[in-house]
């Protein structure tokens, strides 16, 4: 018997994941939870083999909870579920120790059979977003120019995003030209789609 821990942060999504892979004879969901932050001790509490996890969460995101597994139960697999399926996010949740990646509208069939993948320890991606993954590459954006752009999500004025990453606005304008050139972005708001398309911003 798989015990799998689901974590989502829409109860709605979370309760029909549950009730479709629960209906696998060898497939028991020991536990769910809504939060990145309580996946770890979900997982220890319960001795998940498997956690099946949301990449968009609050408290902490799925790729962060995958990579503290890694400490916390290095014997549990990781599958990510996710609504978005950005080649960003499949490379970082591999780095991070993810067995597996799908995306939410895999067939309830095709789900169950990549958490027994990912639970006898095979890697399982989907063949679409591999392709698309291996196109776009990684992200050509330095860690404080994701940091600016991230901020730069929220609408608001130069003045706003240097209070927010503790820049000055001058730094902050240089980043902010610097990534619209990497991105080939005409606008700011523009390279911030870019970035959030490809999952560079997460």
């Amino acid at each position: 018997m798989i015990r799998l821990v689901i974590a989502d942060d829409q109860a709605l999504v979370r309760g029909a994941l549950a009730a479709l892979l629960g209906l696998e004879t060898d497939i028991e969901v020991v536990a769910e939870v809504g939060r990145g932050d309580e996946v770890s001790a979900a997982v220890v509490l319960n001795k998940a083999d498997v956690a099946l996890l949301d990449v968009e969460m609050p408290g902490l995101d799925g790729i962060a909870a995958a990579a503290q597994l890694r400490t916390a139960a290095p014997d549990c697999r990781v599958l990510m579920v996710t609504t978005f399926g950005r080649p960003g996010y499949l490379r970082r949740a591999m780095q991070a120790g993810a067995g597996g990646f799908v995306v939410k509208d895999t067939p309830a069939r095709q789900l169950a059979d990549a958490v027994r993948k990912v639970a006898a320890g095979l890697r399982v991606v989907d063949p679409a977003l591999a392709v698309e993954s291996m196109t776009a590459g990684e992200s050509p954006l330095t860690e404080r120019e994701t940091d600016v752009l991230r901020a730069a999500g929220t609408g608001g004025t130069v003045a706003d995003i240097a209070a927010a990453t503790f820049l000055s606005e001058g730094t902050v304008r240089n980043y902010l030209s610097s990534s619209m050139g990497k991105t080939g972005a005409r606008t700011r708001a523009n390279a911030v789609h870019i970035a959030e398309e490809n999952g560079w911003l997460l």
